[in-house]
């Protein structure tokens, strides 16, 4: 018998978003799923989970164990003609078929092609939360359509301790390099130092101080892929706190609230 005290719990708490996962076989790989899987849990529940492509071919063996354990769908598509796609149009005509069916919150698309673009503004255009899942060769294009898109080396490299710092694709932005000096701060890693700064200032209130959250929230919806386990920080606050010739860090406990919260200033 459930405890009535478990029951109480479970509906007191809000209930967590509906996420369609829909997965691009040709264009993943089967060793990251299940951070992929975890990383989704993070935004909410995974209702559907599905996989596209042609698991007849040798290419595709290494799936096998990797859908039964995760409970992932695999949709088998036989490629029609030699250098054609059909898994894409597939992938298209389901995720369709989905958001006509309003019971999801977003949709979780785990691919590195660009093709998805246009699918991907399709569900923004809805009211539609939209991941993506890629690698660092993803088309910006796909990365800007997105919501947040996580670079999938990034989840790889967090399942071993020695973490390693991205070459990160970088478009039109300033980079600073990191001092091997800095405290907490790998070299090697090129951290969009003029991006990070008007960021700030565009998400600060009018003394200069802005909510990490605030801030977070404002760097990804300028830049979905921003992810500071990219640059060797497991948290943005802990890239934040390294930078002490950025800016300036005070934890203060908002009225009404018992936890101490991170707030920042940029360093004049």
């Amino acid at each position: 018998m459930v405890s009535p005290r478990l029951i109480a719990k479970i509906e007191s708490e809000e209930p967590a978003s509906r996420l369609a996962v829909l997965i691009d076989a040709d264009n993943a790989q089967a060793a990251v799923i299940e951070p992929i899987l975890a990383e989704i849990a993070r935004f909410g529940e995974a209702t559907v989970k599905r996989i596209y492509g042609d698991f007849t071919s040798s290419a595709s063996a290494s799936w096998k164990r990797v859908l039964q354990k995760n409970a992932i769908k695999p949709v088998q598509q036989f490629a029609y003609t030699i250098g054609k796609n059909a898994t894409d149009s597939s992938l298209i005509i389901d995720a369709m078929d989905l958001l006509y069916t309003r019971k999801f919150d977003g949709f979780c698309l785990v691919t590195s092609d660009s093709d998805f673009t246009g699918l991907a503004m399709r569900l923004r255009e809805e009211g539609l939360t939209v991941l993506g899942f890629g690698e660092n060769k993803t088309p910006d294009a796909f990365r800007s359509a997105c919501h947040r898109f996580i670079l999938t080396e990034v989840l790889r490299s967090n399942q071993s301790e020695n973490v390693e710092p991205l070459a990160i694709n970088k478009t039109n932005q300033a980079e600073t390099e990191l001092s091997p000096s800095t405290p907490n701060i790998v070299s090697k890693s090129l951290l969009p130092t003029q991006f990070l700064v008007s960021a700030l200032e565009q998400s600060s209130d009018e003394s200069g101080w802005s909510h990490l959250g605030t801030f977070g929230s404002y760097l990804t919806k300028i830049k979905p892929d921003f992810d500071s386990r990219a640059y060797g920080f497991k948290k943005l606050s802990e890239l934040v706190k390294s930078r002490v010739d950025l800016f300036l860090t005070e934890e203060r406990v908002p009225s009404g609230q018992q936890n101490k919260q991170l707030y920042l200033k940029r360093k004049k």
